[in-house]
Parts: structure tokens; C-alpha cells; sequence
């Protein structure tokens, strides 16, 4: 059995976590496949979307712990390689892949896998569903852009709470902070998730891509600099055959037929 499975339908690249066994923690396979899948998201002109669940009980429980024992006497393991070969190019896939990233937590999201929820372009989850920085319940700092996520989504105060206490935090409550777009009842998760992909698959794919770009550059950017990338973006935007399909539909009154280009 698979433990990423990955299907492609109108324009929707929807991507499965599947070790429900083990609440879908990260194995060095699924990090290979889910490279995969993300590569041919970005190489594929004709996925427009991503849809990232998981299978089972839970969203994602982080890192297997179970490759990770140290037992006493062994060497110290060193989590830098692995952060550096797997969880890092993960996010940094994820944040530049010019299309929206729709992630649909349906249970727990821990550790890494909390955080590689909240590096998607927009979560949605179902009110079970819980996240939980599980880091220092085992002696570690948030990773996978944990420190990074939480403090620009929840505020610092809350960021410190969440990484220090590792309480866990429901999903109304992650909404309320606004950690995610927003908690639906459980059986309409993948319904709701699945028709905001839809309305993507549909949509000025190159557009989107832009909006990422420069959305996630803000939070760096002095006004100036935010306003020049504006400029420069808008002007690759207006270039677009999308932006000339939608100008055209606007002025004839009807709905736009987007080519994602």
C-alpha cells in the first residue's frame, strides 16, 4: 500500500496521506512521494490546484517517532539532516509552488504536521480536528516553520503558549486566532474543501500564483518594497491571457473561461 496516493481531476491535484495506521506520520517514503506529487503539481500545466488530506483518524502526526528511538548508550541522532533533506524543501515547496496549496485537516494535525498544514495557502477543518505543536513534549522546538508560521498567523503571545505548553488547540479556536480559513462541521470537509479547489481549478491559475508570491513577500517587505513588487507583479499579471479572458467576460457580461494562463 501507498503511503501518498494522488489523483488528478479536473484540474485538481488532490494528495492523500496514507498511514492511517500511524495517524499518516512522516516515513522517509512519503516524503519522496509527497516531493514527487508536488513536483509534477508545479511541472503540469494541467493540475491547477492542490488538495492535501489525510486518510484515516488523523491529518498528519508529524514525524514517526519510531525511527527515532535513542536508546541509551546509542549516538545521539542528529535532526538536522533530516529537517534539511525532508521537512524544510517540503515547506519551501509548498509556499513557492505557484498555485494554491487547499489543505482539508480531517482530524489531528501535530508536530510537523501541524505546521505543514499551516504552510498550504488555505486550511480548512473539521471541527474534530485538533493541532497540537507537540515539540517539547519530547524535548524540541517547533520546526518545519512552526516559529515562523505561528507568531505572524496567532501573534506572538499566543505562538509562546501554543510552542511552550503544547496544549492542544481546537479547530474553532484555530479559526478564532486566525491560524486557518476556517472549522466546518465533519462531514462537510471534504465537500467544503473540495469546492474551494474547484473554484480554483476554474480561476486565473497565474493570478493566484501571484497573489502567493506576493502576499508571502510582504511580511519581509518595507511599503515601498511591497509596493514595487506590486507594480512588477501586476504588470506580469496584465500580460496574461487569463486577465484578458476575464476583462472581456466583465465587459460582456459573462463568466470568464480561465486557462490557467
Amino acid at each position: 500500500m501507498s503511503s501518498i496516493l494522488v489523483s488528478l481531476d479536473g484540474g485538481v491535484l488532490s494528495i492523500t496521506l496514507n498511514r492511517p495506521d500511524k495517524l499518516n506520520a512522516f516515513n522517509p517514503e512519503m516524503h519522496q512521494l509527497l516531493k514527487a506529487a508536488l513536483e509534477r503539481a508545479r511541472d503540469e500545466s494541467a493540475v491547477r490546484v492542490v488538495l492535501l488530506t489525510g486518510a484515516g483518524k488523523g491529518f498528519c502526526a508529524g514525524q514517526d517517532l519510531s525511527e527515532r528511538n535513542v536508546a541509551p548508550g546509542a549516538a545521539p541522532i542528529d535532526l538536522a539532516v533530516t529537517i534539511g533533506s525532508y521537512y524544510n524543501p517540503l515547506v519551501r515547496r509548498m509556499r513557492e509552488l505557484p498555485k494554491p496549496v487547499v489543505c482539508a485537516v480531517n482530524g489531528i494535525a501535530a508536530g510537523a504536521g501541524a505546521n505543514i498544514a499551516l504552510a498550504c495557502d488555505l486550511v480548512i477543518a473539521a471541527r474534530s480536528a485538533s493541532f497540537l505543536q507537540a515539540f517539547s513534549r519530547i524535548g524540541l522546538l517547533p520546526d518545519s516553520g512552526g516559529t515562523y508560521f505561528l507568531p505572524r498567523l496567532a501573534g506572538t503571545a499566543r505562538a509562546m503558549g501554543l510552542a511552550l505548553l503544547a496544549d492542544k488547540l481546537c479547530a474553532e479556536d484555530a479559526e478564532r486566532w486566525g491560524l486557518i480559513w476556517k472549522a466546518v462541521d465533519d462531514a462537510r470537509l471534504m465537500q467544503e474543501a473540495s469546492s474551494i479547489a474547484k473554484t480554483f481549478s476554474e480561476g486565473p491559475t497565474k493570478a493566484y500564483g501571484l497573489i502567493k508570491k506576493a502576499l508571502y513577500a510582504s511580511t519581509g517587505n518595507t511599503l515601498d518594497a511591497q509596493l514595487d513588487l506590486e507594480r512588477d507583479l501586476q504588470r506580469e499579471a496584465g500580460l496574461s491571457e487569463d486577465y484578458r479572458e476575464g476583462v472581456a467576460a466583465f465587459l460582456q457580461k459573462r463568466k470568464p473561461v480561465f486557462k490557467g494562463k
